[in-house]
């Protein structure tokens, strides 16, 4: 499975071809599962571009991307978008249209809490475990963890020599995930590599605009689109291929 994520905390500085409103979203959002991905990941934006909890942006941008998609659709819960736990928990209490799934970053203060909540509400769990960070250990000890949707695998490891040894030390800290389904990504340098050794693992994986800016060969990517493609040439569905 290939997972779209459209924008992450990538802004207009970035380039024309980062969504960032409701409607741009759902279009990218459109043109990149029909390019092959079967999931897609967003960060709902305030009007000035800042990531957000809002009921009314993160309904707004939902209904956008589901009038166009028919697959799962999830939103970050990152401390960036709502630095105190409590408000955080509360805007997803708050919620009026629910996403599929929305990631939870176990390094996070609260991040147990905020997965409580979504899980309370019958909204799928990413835990998100990071490189260089102490989500690998306390996922492993949480209650939550075996109720959780998937475990995403993040490697921040930004280097292109060095982050698929990253990737592998970071799963095995993971230490088989409960059994838990692993997507395994990386980000900006470290992307690519890190979806190659997923093909090769037969892991999930992701493919968007908020992890890389480029294609393989380093050129500009001009869509979240064109990186679902190229990323189906050598992520799990090609490793998955007969011959």
């Amino acid at each position: 499975m290939i997972q779209v994520c459209l924008n992450g905390s990538r802004s207009a500085a970035d380039g024309a071809a980062v969504p960032l409103t409701p409607a741009a979203l759902a279009e990218s959002a459109a043109l990149a599962v029909a390019a092959g991905a079967a999931d897609v990941h967003v960060h709902p934006k305030t009007p000035c571009g800042d990531d957000t909890l809002s009921p009314r942006v993160v309904a707004e941008v939902l209904t956008a991307i589901r009038s166009v998609v028919g697959v799962p659709v999830g939103v970050t819960t990152g401390a960036w978008a709502e630095p105190d736990p409590a408000r955080r928990v509360q805007r997803i209490r708050d919620w009026t249209v629910l996403p599929d799934h929305a990631s939870v970053n176990w390094h996070e203060e609260g991040a147990e809490e905020v997965a409580a909540a979504l899980l309370e509400r019958g909204v799928g769990v990413e835990a998100g475990i990071w490189s260089g960070t102490p989500g690998a250990s306390r996922f492993r000890s949480s209650a939550l963890a075996p109720r959780v949707l998937r475990v995403l695998a993040e490697v921040t490891d930004t280097d292109a020599s060095t982050a698929r040894a990253t990737a592998g030390a970071l799963l095995n800290e993971l230490d088989g995930a409960h059994g838990l389904p692993v997507l395994l990504h990386g980000e900006d340098g470290g992307a690519w590599p890190v979806l190659r050794l997923a093909g090769g693992l037969g892991l999930d994986t992701r493919v968007g605009l908020e992890d890389v800016l480029v294609l393989p060969d380093g050129s500009a990517a001009a869509s979240n689109a064109q990186l679902v493609s190229c990323a189906r040439a050598f992520g799990p569905d090609a490793a998955r291929s007969p011959g």
